[in-house]
């Protein structure tokens, strides 16, 4: 984990603070407008029929997900049938975890060892520092409030566009999952700090192009921690017909709206936009990831988004419960799900191609896969369960266990980067 530089911070958190964006005053929902509840679902056809109701699903343990339902929602959370427990005031618990003052953008106590927006970049900038023979950082193009979106290029040469296999990671999709952030600057640091004593990590930078891109949803993450106590908020700010956010990963552009994996309602969690790629950031990735076809072939090979949370490794499809579908055949299903075991075997998550957790529809990984055939995976992250929308805040002295518990899987994950395949003994 990167010790914050506070220095650094400090100049940022003036600089971004005297231009602040809108939104910050918003109100919160209601107290009593939200609650948790627990529902007994104990496959993915009954999942999906939890996600289609449009409540929250925050996480899943064994045959039991974790909700938020408004009261609007709750009459159709019950008609599907399944054992519904009410557990807890969503919006009490989250006053429980702490206050900060209002309108700093920044996390209360017991969670400031997270990084917020400036933080974030000052750490980039301070490794380009750093780093110069190391690291690039450019911005692929500004969120739905002007807020840059950056991809930190890691490689023993990175001004130069070398032909070997590139690697993409991207975090922070959904705005109250802050811990993928530290996710992403953890693994910034681990490779530009480790190139000149870890022999491994040497090898691994020497023979590809890393790229790394920390907030792809900086303007939800902000509005997350703005109002002085954290708000749970997931999507982006971008208004729509009758409230605000897009979810971006119900957004991409593979199988958009097709299979009830997503909500048409504004209003709803995973609202998919007016039309694939109609949020800002994730056209900014989108045209990042398509710039990176070189002569008629792409150059990112791999790829991992990073969530919380659960603990899962998940694969494409998500779209459907089949586990070969149109472009993915029964090889490159037995690919992805032997990579995938492997990987969770270092860190003890659990593997499963993403429909067996629920449809989705518009994900990134989907996406990835059917469009550029890049190897594209979701990491869901610490913890494996929570009560509530407190399992997507852990105090920040989970920060540095959680993210270095994925060190030998991204390691892993970075040797078959160049040809996945091979996990299962065939070539590119």
């Amino acid at each position: 984990m990167f010790a914050k530089r506070r220095g650094l911070v400090a100049l940022a958190c003036l600089v971004l603070m005297a231009t602040a964006l809108p939104g910050s005053a918003e109100p919160t929902a209601v107290r009593g407008e939200r609650t948790v509840y627990e529902v007994t679902a104990a496959d993915a056809v009954a999942r999906t029929k939890v996600a289609d109701t449009g409540v929250d699903v925050l996480g899943m343990n064994g045959d039991k997900l974790t909700v938020i339902a408004e009261r609007s929602q709750l009459r159709a959370l019950r008609a599907t049938g399944l054992t519904v427990k009410s557990k807890r005031d969503a919006d009490a618990q989250l006053a429980r975890l702490g206050t900060a003052d209002v309108g700093t953008f920044d996390f209360p106590s017991g969670y400031t060892g997270y990084h917020n927006y400036a933080e974030t970049t000052a750490e980039l900038n301070q490794t380009v520092t750093d780093h110069p023979n190391l690291v690039k950082l450019q911005t692929i193009g500004n969120s739905y409030q002007g807020r840059a979106l950056y991809a930190l290029k890691i490689s023993n040469n990175p001004a130069v566009d070398q032909a070997k296999p590139e690697v993409l990671f991207t975090c922070n999709q959904h705005a109250r999952e802050h811990l993928t952030v530290e996710m992403c600057l953890h693994i910034i640091q681990r490779l530009t700090d480790g190139y000149a004593t870890n022999t491994s990590i040497k090898a691994l930078v020497d023979s590809r192009e890393i790229w790394v891109v920390p907030s792809v949803n900086p303007d939800g993450a902000e509005y997350d921690i703005a109002a002085g106590t954290l708000r749970g908020w997931r999507k982006n700010r971008q208004p729509n017909s009758t409230s605000t956010g897009t979810d971006p990963n119900r957004n991409w552009g593979y199988q958009w709206g097709c299979c009830g994996g997503s909500s048409s309602s504004g209003s709803s969690e995973t609202y998919r936009g007016t039309s694939a790629f109609s949020a800002p950031e994730t056209q900014r990735v989108r045209d990042f990831v398509n710039s990176r076809v070189v002569g008629g072939v792409q150059q990112i090979k791999s790829h991992i988004d990073w969530h919380t949370y659960s603990e899962l490794i998940l694969w494409p499809y998500g779209y459907t419960y089949n586990d070969t579908a149109t472009g993915l055949n029964a090889d490159q299903a037995n690919a992805f799900a032997t990579l995938g075991r492997q990987m969770a075997a270092k860190n003890g998550y659990t593997p499963q191609q993403s429909s067996d957790l629920y449809i989705t529809d518009g994900g990134v990984n989907d996406w990835m896969w059917a469009t550029h055939k890049i190897w594209s995976y979701t990491f869901e992250m610490y913890p494996k369960d929570g009560s509530g929308l407190n399992g997507f805040y852990p105090r920040d002295t989970q920060i540095a266990t959680q993210t270095a518990r994925n060190d030998t899987a991204v390691d892993l994950f970075l040797s078959y980067s160049d040809c996945v395949p091979r996990v299962i003994g065939q070539s590119c």
